[in-house]
């Protein structure tokens, strides 16, 4: 159920951002802020396709351990990843060993490099699906036309693991869109600094 709630120290928060002490650092710092590093970027939606099927808080108590297995995820460093990698990886109980989702990352790095060729940054591909303010949501829906079309698009250019929910978690998590609920302590934080950052890509 959708709603505002008030934890321990006195903050309204979104109610998944009150259920545990990870989320609430998460929800209050990172989520919906705008991001224009590409690092960040491309670090986000490999990890939002690894949590598909689980928890984003599994993958939140193992990005650590993800970045470290995967170098920072620099796109450049893992596009050279080979089969010994992906062998070592496999035995990596810090993360999610799941052949298709890793060799979905060495994929995606390499679409990164050629989408940054591109556009110049990651951070300009994706803010080409930034939304503007609007009145905080009554509804989250799992996927939106927006994230459909850049689920689309990702796909054209050889990415996978990049459905439309997936798309649309990351757009949420990056700052691509607020869904901070009306009331949520850190929705005009959030707000802010989402504009910041498309005002720097432009």
């Amino acid at each position: 159920m959708m709603e505002v709630v008030v934890a321990e120290d006195g903050h309204p928060r979104c109610w998944w951002g009150a259920s545990s002490a990870e989320y609430r650092f998460y929800h209050d710092g990172e989520w919906g802020f705008g991001v224009t590093d590409d690092v960040r970027l491309f670090e986000k939606i490999c990890l939002e396709g690894f949590q598909s099927g689980l928890s984003w808080l599994t993958i939140l108590r193992k990005r650590d351990n993800f970045r470290a297995a995967f170098r920072g995820f620099d796109p450049g460093i893992v596009a050279e990843f080979d089969d010994s990698d992906v062998a070592r990886l496999l035995e990596d109980a810090g993360i999610v060993r799941h052949r298709g989702k890793i060799t979905s990352t060495i994929n995606n790095a390499g679409r990164a490099l050629e989408t940054i060729g591109e556009h110049g940054s990651l951070a300009a591909y994706f803010y080409q699906w930034f939304e503007p303010d609007s009145d905080p949501p009554t509804e989250i829906e799992a996927s939106t036309p927006a994230s459909t079309a850049l689920a689309r698009d990702l796909k054209r250019r050889g990415w996978s693991f990049v459905g439309p929910t997936t798309a649309y978690a990351f757009m949420q998590a990056m700052g691509l869109v607020n869904d901070h609920l009306g009331g949520c302590w850190v929705r005009e934080n959030a707000e802010r600094s989402r504009q910041r950052a498309a005002d720097a890509v432009r």
